[in-house]
């Protein structure tokens, strides 16, 4: 029987990681709060059949249904109107964003053409972490033929961490295959 990510972290990452970093209390160390995937095209408001099959596939890849984004004001020089669905988003959390990432570092990522890692220069300066991907199609549960046309996406990683240091290292423990620094 495998272990899930979660039970492993709690159980192997999250002790290892306390002496790492120094601190006194286990609820102290760095988790994983929510993994938020979301994409965005102009053309949601004017192709219904393209919606629907974007909804299909992040569904597919999230296992949540996706929550629809509308502008919130109107941009003549975009011919954006106030209301308009201008994205999709879903948030992962608990054990469903642990199968998420390690399906993330596991599956997908390898999966990239000449894949050397990823770059730890995404983090912002709360600890979270962004990946930016060009093409749905990375994921192996996308059907080319059901996709409608390829469209990118985003993947953000939310994490308890207060500082990049801290999430770098609270991510390379989970496996995230980063970069070799020079």
């Amino acid at each position: 029987m495998t272990q899930n990510l979660k039970t492993k972290y709690l159980s192997e990452i999250r002790p290892a990681l306390q002496k790492e970093l120094g601190l006194a209390s286990i609820e102290a160390v760095p988790k994983l709060l929510k993994i938020t995937v979301n994409t965005s095209s102009k053309d949601f408001k004017t192709d219904k059949d393209f919606l629907l099959k974007a909804k299909d596939w992040m569904a597919i890849i999230t296992g949540q249904t996706p929550l629809e984004t509308k502008s919130r004001s109107s941009i003549a020089a975009f011919n954006l109107r106030e209301g308009e669905i201008v994205g999709l988003k879903v948030t992962l959390r608990g054990l469903r964003a642990y199968d998420f990432f390690e399906k993330l570092t596991s599956i997908v990522l390898p999966r990239l053409k000449d894949f050397q890692g990823v770059s730890i220069k995404t983090f912002d300066t709360k600890g979270n972490y962004t990946i930016g991907f060009s093409e749905q199609i990375v994921f192996p549960e996308v059907e080319y033929d059901k996709i409608g046309k390829i469209q990118g996406l985003e993947v953000t990683i939310s994490t308890s961490a207060k500082d990049p240091a801290d999430a770098l290292k609270f991510l390379r423990a989970l496996g995230m295959p980063f970069t070799k620094e020079s």
